[in-house]
């Protein structure tokens, strides 16, 4: 031992603290009688933990070389295994998305049922640069919705629903954030399922096709490679049909589809995904979204599909 670092261990315990070896060049200080459980996670990384009290475990997802752990606290998780799961899957759902536009070379994603932007600011934070197109019919909602997109000049706004023919339409305006207004009204089982499905009033709103506006969307891109991502609270289906022949011009997308309809006229998900498989699309994840509390059923997912022959390459190894 040095004599330099001798002197430094006498003066860190003359300030009461006390070094800990971890590893090779890793040295843990904490205050004296102070106890703590390390977990090595791998060769640079570790979990310090104080003994007393509940402490997270580290789970580790895949083979070593993956190189990603859980940290969980079991005991709550266990308690709490609806708000977990939705966390994990939330995680799962927003990497996949990220993940396929990377190799589908998007350019392009059309946020249809944007609300606040939530689904925009999620993309930009997992590295997406490209145009974000964000529809949202709502006024009060497009208001919030333009400011968060204002310094973002890749990012524009469309104030309008997106349908399988152009009018004027009322909206089911729901309380709160309005995440759950919808063009249709909700079914007797939404009503009873969710008490957000409760209106909190009307409001009229422009309803367009998407092929009606698909050209000055894509205007200025030399070579449009485009996604689309529906969250219409039940209206998916008329907005997909409103793409009309556009529909081939578009190389992956998701929606929100139903195992338990909560709106009237709302596909069941085996119907919904038939659909979008006739239009050439194939599934590359199906992710839940909300479940039933008292049945455990999962009563919405969100499923990403893409059309294979769309990938910049398909004959090539995917990227890991």
């Amino acid at each position: 031992m040095t004599s330099r670092r001798l002197r430094l261990l006498r003066l860190l315990r003359v300030l009461g603290l006390e070094p800990t070896d971890v590893a090779d060049r890793a040295v843990l200080v904490s205050r004296r009688n102070d106890e703590f459980r390390v977990d090595t996670v791998d060769d640079r990384t570790w979990i310090v933990q104080p003994k007393a009290g509940r402490s997270r475990s580290v789970e580790q997802m895949g083979r070593p070389r993956v190189r990603t752990h859980l940290l969980v606290d079991k005991r709550a998780a266990r308690t709490r295994m609806r708000l977990h799961q939705r966390g994990l899957y939330d995680y799962l759902a927003s990497e996949h998305v990220a993940w396929m536009l990377r190799e589908l070379d998007i350019n392009c994603v059309l946020d249809v049922g944007a609300n606040v932007g939530q689904y925009g600011r999620k993309l930009r934070k997992a590295g997406y640069r490209g145009r974000i197109v964000s529809f949202e019919p709502l006024p009060h909602l497009a208001n919030k919705l333009r400011k968060v997109a204002a310094d973002d000049p890749d990012w524009q706004v469309v104030e309008c629903a997106l349908g399988d023919t152009e009018h004027e339409s009322e909206m089911n305006v729901a309380a709160g954030p309005g995440t759950t207004s919808s063009l249709l009204p909700a079914s007797d089982f939404g009503r009873t399922w969710s008490a957000r499905l409760g209106g909190a009033g009307t409001a009229k709103v422009q309803v367009r096709r998407l092929d009606s506006m698909f050209s000055e969307i894509v205007t200025g891109l030399v070579s449009p490679r485009v996604y689309l991502k529906l969250d219409t609270q039940g209206y998916d289906v008329q907005a997909f049909s409103g793409a009309g022949d556009c529909i081939t011009r578009i190389l992956g997308m998701q929606s929100e589809v139903s195992s338990v309809p909560i709106y009237d006229g709302m596909p069941r998900l085996p119907d919904q995904i038939a659909l979008y498989e006739d239009a050439g699309f194939e599934s590359t994840g199906i992710f839940p979204v909300s479940r039933d509390p008292r049945t455990h059923r999962v009563i919405e997912y969100d499923v990403v599909m893409i059309r294979v022959d769309g990938l910049p390459h398909p004959d090539l190894p995917a990227s890991p």
